[in-house]
């Protein structure tokens, strides 16, 4: 007899409150799943007093464009890099927590530092710069490469190709080095840290060039819109972006922490944010040929699995069999619905009042608030990891 939990699909999740909202498509395509036809997207986002993810109505036809979007402030006060005296140890204590190379940390450090100097208007945090290199190229450490002493990579790094789900190339092309610059930004935007001719290879001046990049303009990063526009200016993908605005949340969360993450909830929430762009599939649980998606607590079962913890298979079992908490953590369940009567949706806390979570038909696995007016939030509960 199998010991797997039963399968068995979630309801409607959250409810969106009664209001007119603006229905930006982000990013549609269309997948085969057994045969069932459905359209992904990736809910557009407004800056808000709550954050609210709006609500797509219609499945649209597939399409390559991106229009403009929205979305919340990356942390309400980024972390900053401290002083010589403190910057050893809080740069070996930051990138053992948050498994950064040490090398890449001090560059991202060291250009944060350069920017603040010369562009103090534009509040770049060293956390989105470490974003950004995580999800282009693993810190340097894509097809195998690794950062050398001096900064530079020891094997020269080309494009990292990335495909979404649906097979198309989401990754720009001809992009470079540790923080995968484009021909264009690196002609427009490139700087070396130390002097000299530039390298798109080192990741002093790679993270300089891309600090410089997203400054451009008189940037103020420490602002939502302007701060997905110029990550936008990086890569454009959705994908990408909201991988990007994840990784965000959890560096923010963690470099602003006094004690070492719990390694299960770190590691539970990277594979959610691996998972960002899979369709949602009603009883999904990622398994790929005719079950490619997830549903809620899909989603929440397989990363907790992959941490070696398990839950239980619905929104609202988790709900019932996990310790409630007042004020969700990273990695926390965040949940909605009833709690007398019935749980219907589930999502996984990443810090700076967001979630990652699996939203709807129609919608792909995505980065949204976990709180908006009208909302039927049931609370949040804490895994035993």
């Amino acid at each position: 007899m199998s010991d797997e939990p039963e399968i068995v699909p979630e309801e409607a999740p959250v409810k969106e409150p009664r209001r007119r909202r603006t229905a930006v498509v982000v990013a549609a395509v269309v997948v085969v799943a057994a045969a069932l036809v459905i359209g992904v997207q990736f809910a557009p986002k407004q800056q808000e007093t709550t954050n609210a993810a709006a609500t797509v109505t219609s499945t649209p036809a597939p399409t390559s464009s991106v229009p403009k979007t929205t979305t919340p402030p990356q942390t309400s006060a980024p972390p900053k890099v401290p002083e010589a005296s403190e910057f050893d140890a809080w740069a070996s204590k930051t990138s053992q927590w948050l498994d950064v190379p040490l090398r890449a940390m001090v560059g991202y450090a060291k250009a944060t530092t350069k920017i603040g100097k010369d562009i103090p208007g534009c509040h770049l945090s060293w956390v989105t710069l470490a974003a950004v290199g995580k999800v282009t190229s693993d810190h340097g450490r894509a097809q195998g490469g690794q950062i050398g002493t001096t900064g530079v990579l020891g094997k020269p790094l080309g494009t990292v190709e990335v495909r979404d789900f649906y097979n198309k190339v989401v990754s720009t092309a001809n992009a470079a080095g540790p923080m995968q610059l484009s021909p264009a930004l690196w002609t427009k935007y490139q700087a070396s840290y130390a002097g000299g001719k530039p390298d798109v290879q080192n990741i002093d001046d790679a993270a300089l060039t891309t600090g410089r990049a997203l400054c451009d303009g008189g940037t103020d990063l420490s602002q939502g819109q302007p701060w997905w526009d110029a990550v936008a200016k990086l890569q454009s993908a959705p994908l990408f972006l909201h991988r990007t605005l994840a990784t965000v949340n959890v560096y923010g969360t963690v470099g602003q922490g006094s004690a070492a993450p719990n390694a299960a909830v770190l590691s539970a929430v990277n594979f959610a944010i691996d998972k960002i762009g899979l369709p949602y599939i009603w009883g999904g649980n990622g398994t790929g040929g005719n079950d490619p998606g997830f549903d809620c607590s899909g989603l929440t079962t397989a990363a907790y699995g992959s941490a070696g913890v398990k839950l239980m298979r619905t929104a609202d079992t988790q709900f019932r069999s996990v310790p409630h908490v007042t004020d969700p953590q990273l990695g926390d369940l965040i949940f909605y619905g009833e709690p007398a009567t019935k749980i219907h949706h589930v999502g996984l806390y990443i810090g700076n009042q967001q979630m990652i979570d699996a939203p709807q038909t129609g919608q792909a696995v995505q980065v949204h608030s976990y709180r908006r007016d009208g909302d039927d939030y049931a609370g949040a509960g804490r895994p035993t990891a």
